[in-house]
């Protein structure tokens, strides 16, 4: 894990998020704000940990989890860059509710929580944006949950497939990030039905497993799948 520079004026955040925040106090956030850098693998953020901090991803793909009662993981969502990875629990708990890990290489820049409570406390349109972001980010988890849980196995997995085509890499051939037991984490189904399920979708020519990589050959049986399945 390391740091390296930033040019806050030329970040896309700066349109995403920090649109009604002035010049000057721009540069002052690119002075006080850091980067790092996490492996796959890598864990940002432990569920529990002290929120100190204010972080939003730059570069890379992280994963939301949650341990359940009997101690497993639960994958909440998947999150790509501009996504806020710390605003759900940030203005809520002094701990947070989840973990947060890299499942790629991931780009992290963070500042202090209490900077960033300033600047919403004195700037109305800056509070705006971020209550705007927390409603999205929190929308998002709701409505792929809901989704998940109204389909059966093979819709599951046809949506979790379609997810990384169109929301995350937006094309049809990827390197899947996530292992198949992750997979199986995420939509609440064994990784024995996941292998199996993907297999049969291999069978049936619907895709092309080429070790990590997916090609989905036919996508419009996958979206049948995905909204009947």
């Amino acid at each position: 894990m390391g740091k390296n520079t930033c040019n806050c004026e030329e970040c896309q955040l700066r349109g995403i998020f920090f649109s009604n925040v002035k010049d000057d106090a721009l540069l002052n956030i690119c002075d006080l704000k850091r980067e790092r850098r996490f492996s796959k693998g890598e864990s940002i953020i432990q569920e529990g940990d002290p929120i100190t901090e204010f972080l939003y991803m730059k570069k890379g793909l992280v994963k939301l989890s949650k341990k359940s009662f009997d101690g497993k993981d639960q994958i909440i969502s998947f999150t790509k860059p501009f996504d806020f990875v710390s605003l759900l629990s940030v203005f809520s708990s002094s701990q947070y509710k989840y973990s947060v890990t890299a499942i790629e290489e991931t780009t992290v820049c963070s500042m202090q929580l209490e900077i960033v409570k300033k600047m919403a406390h004195e700037n109305a349109l800056f509070t705006m944006d971020l209550m705007s972001n927390i409603s999205l980010m929190t929308d998002k988890i709701i409505h792929d949950s809901l989704e998940i849980k109204r389909k059966h196995l093979k819709g599951r997995i046809a949506h979790v497939l379609l997810y990384f085509s169109d929301y995350i890499y937006k094309k049809d051939e990827f390197e899947l990030p996530i292992s198949r037991r992750e997979i199986a984490e995420y939509i609440g189904m064994t990784t024995e039905n996941v292998i199996r399920t993907l297999s049969e979708f291999r069978k049936d020519e619907i895709i092309k497993i080429f070790g990590k990589a997916i090609l989905i050959a036919d996508k419009k049986r996958l979206k049948n799948i995905s909204e009947f399945g």
